[in-house]
């Protein structure tokens, strides 16, 4: 949900069949719109109120129109600013990824399965919380993985929820936590903090501008569950700078898995393993050299 603070907002209320709620969150994501809440057949963007305009609205307008050969009905509103957050939180529930993870809002009680990991979530927006598949197909694939080595990047990181799954999965090496918005770092470490999952470095980088310069530190594993356009602006820079490096992606649509293959083809990676759930894709790449490496291996 948007940000508590001293900002309004531009609410566009959009009458859409459920079916259609992740794919239009996707489209939307790419105008810039962050926040979103889901109800029965509509489905409700946010975006500041000093962003909105006619240029803002005819983009959108354009972007839907190409895609669907029409625009939804939808209305625009003006929205005060009030506590979205407490909203928010009131109408979180437990999200089980798997039998192994379980992610809840922090001081709920809960009784997980044996075994199962609990992530407490204090969320200050709603991306990262386990609501968005994108963040479960991550979760997923990241249990896949043998974490205790490798040496982690956690690209926009949100509520910092998968630097912390890394560390209760094993992980005992550094992580590199960062996200370019004041809110996402500062909750990220309140939530590093609250799961006890220490040595985690959260810092306020833009995802493109300061990538290169921190990818020279070395990683074995890059997390980026963000979007299409910056994937693809920043894997050849991934390519070029820490060259030996897994990456685990999501944030791609499944209608854009052909994009994605060329991209990785171009740049020098494989897919190793892709998932899927609702809309959306995860894919784990690996560099073509490295997978190369160890097929020659006796």
């Amino acid at each position: 949900m948007p940000q508590t603070g001293t900002h309004h907002y531009r609410e566009l209320s959009f009458d859409l069949p459920s079916s259609l709620h992740e794919l239009y969150i996707a489209l939307l994501s790419t105008e810039g719109i962050e926040y979103f809440q889901e109800e029965d057949e509509k489905l409700f963007a946010y975006l500041p109120e000093s962003e909105w305009n006619g240029e803002k609205e005819e983009a959108i307008r354009s972007m839907l129109q190409e895609r669907f050969g029409s625009v939804p009905c939808y209305r625009s509103s003006f929205m005060a600013d009030r506590n979205w957050n407490a909203e928010w939180e009131a109408h979180l529930q437990p999200i089980e990824i798997s039998d192994r993870i379980i992610i809840v809002q922090k001081n709920r009680d809960i009784l997980p399965k044996p075994g199962q990991i609990v992530i407490e979530i204090n969320p200050k927006m709603s991306f990262g919380t386990g609501y968005h598949a994108t963040t479960r197909l991550m979760l997923k694939q990241m249990e896949q993985l043998d974490m205790e080595g490798k040496k982690i990047m956690d690209i926009g990181t949100g509520t910092g929820v998968l630097a912390i799954a890394a560390r209760k999965l094993g992980n005992t090496m550094p992580i590199l936590a960062f996200d370019n918005n004041t809110w996402a770092a500062e909750n990220a470490m309140e939530n590093i903090i609250g799961n006890n999952t220490p040595d985690i470095d959260v810092k306020m980088l833009d995802a493109e501008e300061d990538l290169a310069a921190n990818l020279r530190d070395g990683y074995d594993l890059i997390l980026a569950n963000i979007n299409k356009n910056v994937i693809d602006r920043i894997l050849p820079v991934i390519r070029r700078n820490a060259p030996d490096s897994e990456v685990l992606l999501s944030g791609i649509l499944v209608y854009d898995e052909p994009w994605l293959k060329k991209l990785l083809k171009r740049v020098g990676y494989d897919a190793v393993r892709t998932i899927y759930e609702d809309e959306w894709l995860s894919s784990l790449v690996r560099p073509v050299t490295t997978i190369t490496a160890k097929a020659k291996k006796p």
